[in-house]
């Protein structure tokens, strides 16, 4: 088979990473990759937004599958645009990625049928929601109601810092058109888990969990990133937890969109709270998380491919899913100054003598390749990966990767796997 696979970050490595795997796959291409992408598939220089383009390649080289992973071109159509034009495509269409697009339909969809999730209000104006700001608790949560990538969060401590937050976002545009409308949402506490899933629009086939670190710093400081580490298994999440959102949060949501004639077929993420209250739904997105990826698919014992063609046909409920009964840790090598201004273009040191560990994958998220040199050419550079049979192992695994590599202005956090 020859498979394309759109985007260019640390979770498309990975993605193409496993598909490599598959005795299945003849030839990948990536569109448009990165440097570290580059030593495994083919890069083609589209946009991973250019829908057009990106089908235009696929038909004239004749891809037999497309895997759609980020977020704009899913919320933009490209599998729509892909089927139509006689190609296989992975990932949600249109009118199923809206749950990740819009928030503000996210949380309608959970009110609608009663899926746990934080208490909120949407508005589409400033006027009114800067009003409705005046009566509530502190701290809260605005959200843009679009794409962001990852930051269109802020947590308000009071009534200035909401009133700021709300005019930014809806007045200023500092996350776009995203913020053309806002949901403001109470503001819930507990430990975060996210659960990617598999579904084919029937069948829900959750993968094994973990947990994010959203801040740039140690201990949970600065502001929100990305994701600059990933661990699996998450530490708290149990077999009765697991139980729970089966019943009360995965099945429903997949009921849910066939009810509302939006059928989910790909992969599913649920971000969840664990609260004093219970388990919460904080986001759903309509892909692969990253960088969860980087720490799910290295635990995956089942080839990738047959997954991707059971959740396709609608045959999800015939495929067996086994996961290695080990651990995975990914800590994020970025740029300094991330999530902020930073430089580009500096030569990456240590790649091979990290790599020379078997139980190391360094995935590339923002790289390229130049005169046989990796330069950096992005905000988070590496994920450097390890698995091993504990947490613990893992944790030191893979920060004895992280000593190896360098590269000018390098920064990480040094309790990923802690929390």
């Amino acid at each position: 088979m020859k498979v394309l696979v759109v985007g260019g970050g640390g979770r498309e490595h990975a993605i193409v990473w496993k598909i490599a795997q598959s005795p299945q796959v003849e030839k990948i291409y990536c569109a448009p990759g990165n440097g570290g992408i580059s030593t495994l598939a083919e890069c083609v220089p589209i946009k991973a937004v250019d829908i057009d383009g990106m089908v235009n390649f696929a038909v004239a080289n004749g891809m037999d599958l497309v895997v759609v992973a980020p977020d704009d071109p899913l919320a933009a159509g490209m599998v729509d645009a892909m089927e139509a034009a006689g190609i296989r495509a992975f990932g949600p269409r249109k009118n199923a990625a809206v749950i990740e697009a819009s928030k503000a339909f996210s949380k309608d969809l959970m009110k609608k049928y009663g899926i746990p999730t934080a208490a909120y209000e949407v508005f589409d104006n400033s006027v009114d929601a800067v009003e409705y700001l005046r009566g509530q608790k502190y701290p809260l949560v605005v959200k843009a109601d679009g794409l962001a990538l990852g930051k269109g969060v802020i947590i308000a401590q009071n009534f200035d810092e909401a009133k700021e937050a709300v005019t930014s976002i809806m007045n200023d545009r500092i996350f776009g058109q995203a913020g053309s409308r806002v949901v403001i949402e109470e503001f819930i506490t507990g430990p975060e888990v996210s659960i990617l899933a598999f579904t084919d629009g029937k069948t829900v086939v959750p993968m094994v969990s973990s947990q994010d670190h959203k801040r740039v710093f140690d201990n949970d400081r600065g502001p929100n990133t990305g994701g600059m580490g990933t661990f699996s298994p998450s530490r708290i999440y149990t077999p009765e937890m697991a139980d729970f959102c089966m019943e009360k949060i995965f099945k429903p949501t997949i009921e849910a969109m066939n009810s509302e004639g939006r059928t989910f077929k790909g992969v599913l993420y649920f971000g969840l709270m664990i609260t004093p209250g219970g388990i919460k739904v904080l986001e759903y997105n309509a892909r692969f998380g990253d960088p969860e990826t980087q720490v799910v698919l290295p635990r995956l014992k089942t080839d990738l491919m047959d997954i991707f063609t059971a959740v396709m046909d609608e045959q999800l409920d015939k495929l067996e899913i086994q996961w290695e009964d080990n651990a995975a840790v990914c800590v994020i090598l970025a740029s300094g100054g991330y999530p902020g201004k930073y430089e580009t273009g500096h030569v990456i040191y240590g790649l091979a003598e990290a790599e020379r560990d078997a139980n190391i994958a360094v995935f590339h998220a923002g790289s390229r390749k130049e005169e046989g040199n990796f330069l950096t050419a992005g905000g988070r550079v590496l994920g450097v990966t390890a698995v091993e049979k504990t947490l613990e192992e893992a944790i030191r695994k893979a920060y004895e990767g992280v000593e190896r590599i360098s590269f000018q202005g390098m920064q990480y956090r040094r309790d990923i796997g802690i929390k």
